[in-house]
């Protein structure tokens, strides 16, 4: 979820825990709601303390109520995992998520080269971002943020992370950036279109558009400038690959391989790494590392820095890898 990664709360595999609707509250113990109560003035005291209106907090916390189904979702164990080609193929680089991020990707080439210009970061990671974290937008999450978020600071197993997003997200709304009823995610409080938490939206979202408020939730130009700015402040490196899959050389030995230990291209073909095609590898001192992915069923890759990049956004090697192969299919 990150959590340090830091940002966003993680939903599944699917796209999504954040397509699933809030269910209605329920707390079977009949003192909780008096326990959340109490929790909720806490908080509020802690928020005033930090600056925070007594009317943003009036808003946020009329009506509130522990949700169940956040406190489900959050102790929820998966129950298996897909291969790396079934979460390639069927989930991340799909026919339909392609077609999609390039018609987006042509849609809006001149907003994307206008972040280009100012973050250097490639529209192609933007878009593949943007593409699985929220189906383009269609897809930011059917929870109440402020629910959400008090619903899991409360019920303890992660008690202080989940106190800290609260309090971020208390201060987003006091800035006027969005009203209480927009402000939706997912289950675990990753908001808007590039699914920040409340902590990174502070320190990543920008205000692209110039009207004053970082709008990620509704303003195109800030959600993608706001995913932007966050490679930036990663360490995206303008110009360069993130990585490729390649052939490996005869007896090459997967459950042997260094994937700690870096080698520019050329050496790697030097070793008789070749591209996917067959052919050399490109006669560059672009450092590398073998990346192999978690359940898969042989697949090679070559990562540099920029995949260590994508994957601060969301530290699964799968996830990093699955963006990047998207991406390509961009532009």
């Amino acid at each position: 979820m990150p959590l340090l990664r830091p940002m966003l709360a993680r939903r599944t595999i699917l796209g999504g825990v954040a397509a699933l609707a809030a269910a209605p509250a329920f707390i079977p113990h009949a003192q909780a709601q008096g326990g959340f109560d109490a929790f909720l003035e806490g908080v509020r005291a802690e928020a005033r303390r930090g600056g925070v209106s007594a009317g943003t907090l009036q808003r946020a916390f009329t009506g509130l109520r522990p949700n169940q189904r956040v406190i489900e979702l959050d102790r929820r164990q998966a129950e298996g995992f897909l291969t790396w080609e079934e979460y390639r193929d069927r989930i991340m680089v799909n026919p339909t998520r392609v077609q999609n991020g390039q018609r987006n990707y042509a849609e809006y080439r001149s907003l994307l080269q206008a972040i280009e210009g100012r973050f250097r970061v490639s529209p192609r990671v933007i878009v593949a971002i943007w593409g699985v974290e929220t189906n383009f937008g269609g897809n930011t999450g059917g929870f109440g943020v402020m629910e959400a978020l008090a619903t899991l600071a409360w019920e303890g197993r992660r008690a202080e992370f989940f106190r800290k997003e609260l309090l971020a997200a208390l201060r987003v709304l006091d800035g006027g950036h969005v009203s209480p009823a927009r402000m939706t995610g997912s289950w675990a409080g990753a908001m808007g279109q590039p699914q920040f938490m409340p902590t990174n939206f502070e320190r990543m979202a920008v205000d692209f558009d110039g009207d004053g408020r970082r709008d990620i939730w509704d303003s195109r130009a800030d959600a993608l400038a706001s995913i932007a700015h966050y490679f930036q402040k990663s360490g995206w490196r303008e110009g360069e690959p993130w990585g490729r899959a390649v052939r490996p050389p005869a007896g090459f030995n997967i459950d042997a391989a260094d994937t700690g230990g870096k080698r520019s291209l050329r050496d790697w073909n030097r070793l008789g790494f070749r591209a996917e095609d067959g052919g050399p590898l490109p006669a560059s001192e672009l450092e590398a590392a073998l990346v192999l992915p978690n359940r898969g069923s042989g697949q090679v890759f070559l990562g540099h820095h920029n995949l260590r990049v994508i994957r601060r956004y969301n530290s699964p090697v799968n996830y990093g890898l699955a963006v990047g192969l998207l991406s390509d299919r961009f532009g």
